[in-house]
């Protein structure tokens, strides 16, 4: 097994992408730290992964709130003593366009988007440095490299993560610490409306040369891929799992 005793933190486990990931890296081998605003200790993800043989750690933590995501690392690291990944994976979206987004709507998605991403890096990074080794796997979107209508919040949120990468990325070099991002377009609850909706399906379907969403699953191998050691020359990159609708 690839991951076999590596330590995995993944963000937003409770549905979705982070859902489908975990189980897959608990697959490879390895332990899950499962965090989410709602996700519970008997839930059936959690279950599985335990039948697998696998530890597991839960918590619900709101990832936009830099008091409660440091608490949570310390709590993993008491749990397990090290963090050898962070799948950066939870975010929302709210879409609105331009001349109708309010100061509130602009800052929640900031918050939880860009603010708990960076969050979430700043606090494995010191047990990393300390380890000299660790991969973080930050999530971006198409929306924040091409732009998307109606998305101006998620789209400056998740730019900064796509540009984020490559400071973390050469900063945290030099500790043997690979900082990546994976831009993934699946089919989930949080694309659910242009995924379905005939309308937006169409338009959306036009643009990726495959004509069609990934599922979550298309997705597990590239983390699985980042978080392994078949990566270990890799840091500051860019993989679009998106069917070629953007081309890097």
């Amino acid at each position: 097994m690839r991951l076999k005793d590596k330590v995995i933190l993944v963000t937003g486990a409770r549905k979705g992408i982070g859902e489908t990931v975990a189980l897959a890296l608990a697959k490879e081998g390895a332990d899950l730290a499962l965090v989410s605003r709602s996700i519970q200790a008997d839930s059936p993800l959690v279950n599985e992964i335990k039948a697998l043989g696998r530890k597991v750690f839960v918590r619900q933590v709101d990832i936009g709130d830099r008091s409660q995501v440091f608490a949570m690392v310390d709590a993993v690291l008491d749990e397990f003593g090290r963090i050898d990944v962070l799948f950066n994976n939870a975010g929302v979206s709210k879409p609105v366009m331009l001349w109708n987004t309010t100061e509130e709507n602009w800052n929640e998605i900031i918050r939880i988007n860009l603010s708990g991403t960076f969050f979430c890096i700043q606090a494995v990074a010191k047990p990393m440095m300390e380890q000299k080794s660790g991969s973080i796997i930050n999530v971006s979107s198409a929306a924040g490299i091409v732009g998307t209508i109606g998305q101006v919040n998620y789209t400056a949120a998740k730019g900064g993560i796509y540009a984020m990468t490559k400071s973390v990325a050469k900063e945290l070099a030099r500790y043997g610490i690979r900082v990546n991002t994976i831009v993934p377009l699946a089919e989930t609850d949080m694309t659910a409306k242009i995924a379905h909706d005939p309308k937006f399906k169409e338009k959306y379907l036009e643009r990726i040369p495959l004509g069609r969403f990934a599922k979550p699953e298309e997705v597990a191998p590239a983390v699985i891929f980042f978080a392994s050691d078949e990566s270990s020359i890799i840091t500051g990159q860019t993989l679009c799992i998106d069917g070629g609708m953007v081309m890097m």
